[in-house]
């Protein structure tokens, strides 16, 4: 899924190409994309766009008369710029915005189609969308402390819950917690004054160098490769490959739909997470160290 970094890096392009532009046509392929009824789609043809900004992981498109056009891309939605008119084809296409300069498609990979597009009137309409997180950029060390702590998750889950922070999924909390040094699985309360400044360091640092350095990747050009695997991550989807740090193998816990990628050795002092699937098959089994692991 696209990520704060991600986000910041389709807007920089997006208002290098349809800021002060009008917003000619908005075509849909599928209908399970538009999520309101009114405004409709109509309403917001023939305005000019005033302000692009991020809600989130979502992007918000600000047009005359307050229309705000939102975008969340979900896991496989993808944005790209074409010359003006161009043909939506495929079963991924799911919308063109047609503007003066160009046009913008989205598309999404996948069978299950979960990209949404909000048309919200004002700021109120607006707020309706937002879970309220913490943008983690802009926070102080005392608004992160209190943030944080407010009820008692684990990092994994806190980073990653849009009611506590905005923007950080499961790609770039992995990458957070490594250069933080703490184990996903630490509860939030049980984290001293160090470890909550060193975490509040770790996120703004961790989300700002990939949001450069992805604005670098992408030059002038529109960013074509958003993907939540990148090999010059330290742990993010490079289990059983060498931390960066230590040489270690990297560790993997699966859950639900998600996972979280750890160094054992330098986030939870060796010791091995539980994986509840695989500790519940394995039982005694279960190697609970990672020396533990490297003997067997």
């Amino acid at each position: 899924m696209p990520e704060l970094p991600d986000i910041e890096v389709y807007l920089s392009a997006l208002r290098a190409r349809i800021e002060g532009d009008t917003l000619e046509r908005v075509r849909l392929v599928s209908p399970f994309l538009l999520r309101t009824v009114s405004p409709s789609p109509q309403d917001a043809e023939g305005r000019r766009v005033t302000r692009l900004r991020r809600l989130g992981k979502r992007i918000v498109i600000g047009l005359d008369g307050g229309i705000l056009l939102v975008l969340h891309l979900m896991i496989a939605g993808r944005l790209h710029w074409k010359p003006k008119g161009t043909k939506l084809a495929g079963k991924l296409a799911l919308a063109a915005f047609d503007f003066g300069g160009g046009t913008l498609t989205l598309t999404e990979a996948g069978s299950k189609k979960r990209a949404s597009l909000h048309i919200v009137r004002g700021e109120e309409g607006l707020a309706a969308l937002d879970p309220g997180g913490l943008e983690p950029l802009e926070a102080t060390l005392e608004a992160f402390r209190s943030t944080l702590v407010r009820e008692n998750r684990t990092l994994k889950r806190a980073l990653t819950d849009p009611t506590i922070f905005s923007g950080i999924g499961n790609a770039y909390s992995d990458e957070i917690l490594w250069a933080a040094k703490l184990s996903p699985a630490q509860l939030t309360r049980n984290l001293d004054d160090a470890e909550i400044t060193r975490l509040r360091d770790a996120v703004q640092k961790t989300l700002r160098d990939w949001r450069d350095r992805l604005g670098r990747e992408s030059g002038d050009g529109f960013p074509e490769k958003v993907t939540a695997f990148r090999e010059e991550m330290a742990v993010h989807g490079r289990y059983r490959k060498a931390c960066p740090a230590c040489g270690s193998p990297v560790q993997r816990i699966v859950y639900a739909e998600n996972e979280a990628n750890y160094c054992a050795r330098c986030q939870t002092g060796g010791r091995l997470l539980a994986d509840r699937a695989l500790s519940r098959l394995l039982g005694k089994d279960w190697p609970k160290t990672l020396e533990e692991l490297e003997r067997r």
